[in-house]
């Protein structure tokens, strides 16, 4: 009983989803239009679980480059409307469209020029034919047994709130580097975090010249607890050399490996990243390449840092 009936909710919802789809036209494209345009906020208000919904879709706005605010309506008929200034765009969430205090706050937004949108599934409603733009969300039927808790119907608005949402991303050419700004905690921040954010700088990048000796390679590498050293001449890259080639190094050459140079011994063409990429992108590197260690070089092949496998557990990004 209990799976037939979770079954039987997802179908509804899912059902009332699709059935936006064809009714996406003129009037999507005027709402993105007003929303693009808006010099201000776009203030969000919703009633009940319309409110609930509203707040999401006033948070998804604000994460994606537009700024967004929530606003209680009835909080706003009681001493709030001044939360609503000359350059908002107000967007009204109410499924029958009758919302007492949503309707009772169109005249101030009429007074303030502030463009209306309003998602409904009642398009003949006082607030569908009041505002600028109507968003249809109307549905079959709501996945509630009883037909009375607000499921589908807010469902719907809520997809619709994120198919604005994102279309104002694109429209905005917002970027993985805006968000990254806008996210700065949690996983998604740490998902976001540049090389240069977690890379090894300064003293505590190993490096050598080709001359070392590699008696001095070894005390490099055992003083920065990097498992590998950067050869570098005149600032720029020329080579490195890890544990692993410290290893065949011995295998071939034994104890006479101390007589030896940086030189000698290095790999050169190692691979490098670029300390703006994305972190996660020099842990695929070096999950990939089976490594633990990634040199990062400007353009001119100079040496700004090491990014460490370590680095990349301490920030818990893998």
């Amino acid at each position: 009983m209990p799976l037939a009936t979770a079954r039987r909710v997802l179908e509804i919802e899912s059902q009332a989803i699709r059935d936006l789809i064809p009714r996406l036209g003129t009037e999507f494209v005027s709402a993105v239009d007003l929303l693009f345009a808006c010099t201000g906020r776009v203030v969000v208000t919703g009633m009940g679980k319309s409110g609930i919904i509203g707040q999401k879709i006033s948070a998804t706005l604000s994460s994606t480059g537009t700024p967004s605010l929530y606003l209680h309506p009835a909080e706003a008929i009681h001493g709030d409307l001044g939360r609503i200034v000359k350059g908002d765009a107000v967007l009204a969430i109410s499924y029958s469209g009758e919302t007492e205090e949503i309707v009772a706050l169109t005249p101030t937004v009429r007074r303030l020029g502030s463009p209306l949108i309003a998602i409904t599934g009642a398009p003949g409603s006082t607030l569908s034919t009041t505002a600028d733009v109507h968003l249809d969300a109307s549905i079959r039927e709501e996945a509630c047994p009883l037909g009375l808790a607000p499921t589908a119907s807010t469902t719907a608005a809520l997809a619709l709130g994120d198919a604005l949402a994102m279309s104002l991303l694109e429209r905005r050419g917002f970027t993985v580097d805006d968000f990254a700004v806008l996210h700065p905690g949690g996983r998604l921040g740490r998902k976001l975090l540049r090389v240069e954010d977690v890379m090894h700088t300064g003293d505590d990048v190993p490096r050598v010249t080709p001359e070392t000796s590699m008696k001095d390679v070894l005390f490099e590498m055992t003083r920065k607890r990097l498992g590998m050293t950067t050869v570098v001449d005149g600032g720029k890259l020329v080579g490195m050399i890890s544990d692993g080639d410290l290893r065949r190094q011995m295998e071939r050459h034994g104890y006479t490996l101390l007589d030896r140079t940086a030189a000698q011994c290095m790999t050169t063409g190692a691979l490098v990243i670029d300390r703006k990429k994305l972190a996660t992108a020099g842990l695929a590197i070096m999950e990939e390449r089976r490594i633990t260690s990634l040199p990062v070089v400007d353009d001119d092949g100079g040496v700004l840092g090491v990014l460490h496998l370590h680095d990349l557990w301490k920030t818990e990004m893998i």
